[in-house]
């Protein structure tokens, strides 16, 4: 008995995580304002290991259209300013010798749409995490009912298993049209 509560309360957690990733992967699509989380997956070559850029510098919005980084090391604007055009996020950072300004464009309808799309494929992605946990608990229960445990205490711990990845797949589609409409917004 004390198992089958196990299982559940590890299945949730788990469900959770995925849920909880979906909303961080969720604050890298952008969505026309500027905001520091932006520059997240930029690393700077730092002394030869590569550095989140957060880590070596100030990164700043002074505005709704505009992001400004200003390094602890004079030294570091140049890598810095290489590092955002490797990553590859649509951005043409400005050095003007003491910080770094990165204008954010508004975005285009076709962008807008690509973002769209990108964050229909992280609730997907979401989803199928929360369908694995699912299907783990399920067979860690079948392992349970094989041990013997009672068919019917079983069951009952398969559809809260049920209720559980439900409950969380309506979670991961709020956030998904939360994102959606935060996205389209002009």
């Amino acid at each position: 008995m004390e198992e089958i509560d196990f299982i559940i309360d590890e299945a949730k957690e788990a469900m959770n995580g995925s849920v909880a990733h979906l909303e961080k992967s969720f604050l890298n699509i952008r969505a026309g304002k500027a905001s520091p989380q932006m520059l997240g997956s930029v690393f700077v070559d730092y002394y030869g290991s590569q550095t989140p850029l957060s880590q070596i510098a100030n990164v700043n919005v002074p505005d709704a259209r505009t992001i400004t980084i200003q390094p602890y090391e004079k030294s570091m604007l140049q890598p810095i300013e290489k590092a955002i055009m490797i990553a590859n996020l649509g951005f043409n950072p400005m050095n003007n010798g003491d910080l770094i300004i990165i204008s954010v464009p508004p975005l285009t309808e076709e962008r807008r749409r690509d973002l769209v799309k990108q964050a229909k494929h992280e609730a997907e992605e979401a989803k199928i995490g929360i369908r694995n946990h699912r299907k783990d608990a399920n067979t860690d229960i079948k392992k349970q009912e094989k041990e013997g445990v009672s068919e019917d205490v079983c069951k009952v711990a398969e559809e809260t298993i049920q209720k559980l990845t439900d409950s969380f797949i309506k979670k991961v589609e709020e956030h998904l049209v939360q994102k959606e409409a935060e996205i389209m917004k002009v």
